[in-house]
């Protein structure tokens, strides 16, 4: 099922001859429009009329999250407040926040790339949508809001906490398709369980965004509350939800290549990959007035496969973000992503998805805990069962990261849980 066919079959030709007139145009709007870009490109010497292929990005420089706050608040908008209908803004760890603006016609296209990829899920019109999204200046909410009405879908906007009201509004009235953050579904699920309420469920699909989640973790989810989950990318500094996501088929993110034109680099070298390769991603917003972005660095790593997907969708598809240049952890001169650590954990039956990574430093040398809560209690009884599931997920996580790490049993239920994004690193090296 398609929300908009023509669009979303184009040949590659006509995506990329769209994608060269659309940034010849953004290349020009930039220059005119935003005092920042106007200095840098020019710095650069590129104009629109230098554009002549796609390829001729790599004379565009790049854009970084620091670039953002230090035009705090509205440096790069592209237009006057006046022209700006609507503000969203993403914490940040200086204290200010990294602001974003919106015309409407950037409204209007954030709402057909979002409800392109919720039909491309399965929503549909005699849909029940509950948003346990935090509402508020965070994206996320009011992105698949919006998307999920233009498509007919019935919107609950619960936002997130309160679950057992979120579990009470399921029941009554009958939800078939819940947004959250993956951590917050599986909490969801496991307190519905509890409520012994878990079957009176009626929901059918997960559209689940705001952090990573791995198969294994996925594959928790659709078990604890019967759904079939798909993922979803984006951003505030992009547009919100709704640069890429899954089909039925789940073999990619379908990347709405009309409005954004993806690269892949080389983090280190900061040049472009070839094709497939697998590396950071750089995204320049085709279509975005408010505040566009040319080549922005994601910090976000995956690969980008530009088949034609088997369920008909010529955009290109990008795999599930595999880590982050920025989240990645050095212990002992050792990368290590977080992700690697839940793929290893979510294949252990006798504990919960709930884990969090503790960094410390003694004597100069960096060590990594690994805190793992127990499925139940009952194994806390058995001494050599627990020793046994500690030396197995210690086993595995050395295979797969090359290091050792202290693995931790903890009770069950004794770890934070997280109604957003779920807060896993706590890194105390430099209290150390």
């Amino acid at each position: 099922m398609f929300f908009q066919k023509d669009a979303e079959t184009m040949s590659r030709k006509q995506i990329e001859d769209l994608q060269l007139e659309r940034l010849k145009w953004l290349v020009d709007y930039c220059s005119k429009n935003i005092p920042f870009y106007h200095d840098r490109l020019e710095k650069a010497g590129v104009t629109a009329d230098k554009i002549k292929c796609l390829e001729d990005i790599k004379y565009i420089p790049y854009t970084t999250k620091a670039d953002i706050r230090d035009n705090y608040p509205f440096g790069l908008f592209g237009q006057p407040t006046k022209n700006i209908v609507r503000i969203h803004a993403s914490s940040g760890t200086t204290g200010k926040p990294t602001v974003v603006g919106y015309t409407k016609n950037d409204i209007e296209n954030w709402t057909t790339c979002m409800a392109r990829l919720c039909v491309a899920s399965g929503a549909t019109e005699d849909d029940i949508a509950q948003v346990a999204f935090g509402y508020g200046l965070f994206t996320g909410a009011l992105g698949l809001h919006y998307g999920l009405e233009r498509i007919g879908a019935t919107v609950v906007p619960t936002s997130s906490g309160n679950t057992e009201k979120q579990i009470m509004l399921m029941q009554d009235f009958q939800t078939t398709i819940l947004v959250a953050t993956p951590s917050y579904a599986q909490y969801i699920g496991e307190k519905a369980r509890e409520m012994g309420v878990i079957d009176k469920l009626n929901l059918r699909l997960g559209l689940f965004g705001s952090e990573g989640c791995t198969e294994e973790l996925r594959s928790q989810i659709e078990k604890t509350l019967g759904v079939f989950a798909t993922d979803n990318y984006g951003m505030s500094e992009l547009m919100g939800p709704g640069v890429s996501g899954e089909c039925r088929h789940r073999c990619g993110l379908h990347i709405n290549e009309d409005h954004f034109l993806m690269e892949v680099i080389d983090p280190e070298t900061l040049d472009v990959l070839p094709k497939g390769s697998k590396g950071e991603l750089v995204v320049t917003t085709l279509t975005k007035e408010g505040i566009p972005m040319l080549r922005y660095r994601t910090k976000d790593i995956t690969q980008i496969d530009y088949d034609t997907c088997k369920c008909g969708r010529t955009f290109a598809r990008m795999s599930k973000i595999m880590g982050r240049t920025d989240d990645m952890l050095k212990i002992r001169g050792v990368n290590v992503f977080p992700s690697q650590i839940e793929s290893v954990l979510m294949n252990f039956n006798n504990i919960a998805p709930h884990y969090q990574l503790v960094i410390t430093r003694a004597k100069f040398t960096d060590a990594l805990e690994v805190k793992i809560e127990l499925a139940d209690g009952s194994l806390l009884e058995n001494y050599s069962e627990l020793e046994n599931l500690r030396n197995a997920i210690h086993h595995d996580l050395k295979t797969v990261l090359g290091i050792e790490t202290k693995v931790s049993l903890v009770e069950h239920k004794s770890l934070e849980r997280f109604q957003g994004k779920a807060k896993r690193i706590l890194d105390l090296r430099n209290e150390s």
